[in-house]
């Protein structure tokens, strides 16, 4: 059985991120490329990461540099723009996404609370030997969803 996610199953992450830009901000992305990672994916400072369990197995992360996060924030009307307040947002916006794909992928996907990192460091796939990377362009700044993902065999 392949256990790879179909293209329409890609396609929903693309119009998820899509959607919640453009609903939080009233100013969608733009998605400037979407590949087969072959190696570590260079993430930003900051990465929101949900896992999932059930009928499929892996995580999305969410990678962010700063400055796209605070202006979320202040587009939302929140003054404080601390270091953990940004680490909220991007595990808000990975959760977000993980809620998203739970409605397309059915009650079956189990999701994880967010895990925040900070610091920009590199993605290792854990499920796939080349995850999905999608990489968009909001407001002039750079970040990077990643969907290492597959469904349970």
């Amino acid at each position: 059985m392949d256990t790879a996610l179909t293209e329409q199953e890609l396609k929903l992450f693309v119009d998820s991120v899509r959607h919640y830009f453009k609903t939080t901000t009233s100013q969608a992305p733009q998605i400037t490329s979407a590949y087969l990672a072959t190696g570590e994916v260079q993430g930003y400072e900051f990465t929101g990461v949900i896992s999932f369990t059930g009928s499929h197995t892996g995580q999305i992360m969410v990678s962010m540099p700063a400055k796209p996060l605070r202006e979320l924030l202040l587009l939302q009307g929140e003054r404080d723009l601390s270091d953990h307040n940004l680490l909220d947002a991007v595990g808000e916006i990975a959760n977000t996404l993980a809620g998203n794909a739970r409605k397309s992928l059915g009650a079956g996907l189990q999701i994880s609370t967010p895990m925040k990192l900070q610091g920009a460091s590199g993605i290792k796939a854990r499920v796939r030997q080349h995850p999905y990377v999608i990489t968009l362009r909001w407001n002039h700044q750079q970040s990077l969803v990643c969907i290492d993902m597959q469904r349970k065999a």
